[in-house]
């Protein structure tokens, strides 16, 4: 059955780095849109990165733009989030999620059928 488990988190000082991982069973990972999502303490789920399933396109939302690096290995079936220059506000619990199909927006979270149980990332001094 698909299962996919995160890891990498921990604590981390604002400004330092950080790689999740998300191992996949299941499926292919390069035959699905994947995307990281986040939820803060008390707020809702967000979007965070998605890469297509060939790899050749990468997305962010605004927040870690420029911070965060989204990549995939196929022969692990394994996606990363590779984030630096951490901040407080990064500080959620981080989700691995596989798309439903080609269609509808990458940044919806209905539009993700399977998701990982989440890593912890705390930035924090």
């Amino acid at each position: 059955q698909v299962q996919m488990v995160e890891s990498g988190g921990g604590l981390a000082q604002p400004g330092g780095s950080l790689r999740l991982s998300c191992a996949a069973s299941g499926f292919t990972v390069s035959s699905y849109f994947m995307s990281w999502a986040r939820q803060a303490p008390g707020k809702g789920l967000e979007w965070v990165s998605g890469i297509s399933s060939d790899g050749t396109e990468t997305s962010y939302a605004d927040s870690v733009k420029g911070r965060f690096t989204i990549s995939r290995d196929n022969a692990k079936n394994t996606l990363y989030l590779q984030m630096n220059s951490l901040k407080p506000e990064d500080t959620a619990l981080y989700y691995c999620a596989k798309k439903k199909s080609p269609f509808g927006k990458i940044d919806s979270i209905y539009e993700y059928d399977y998701w990982g149980q989440g890593t912890q990332v705390t930035v924090s001094s």
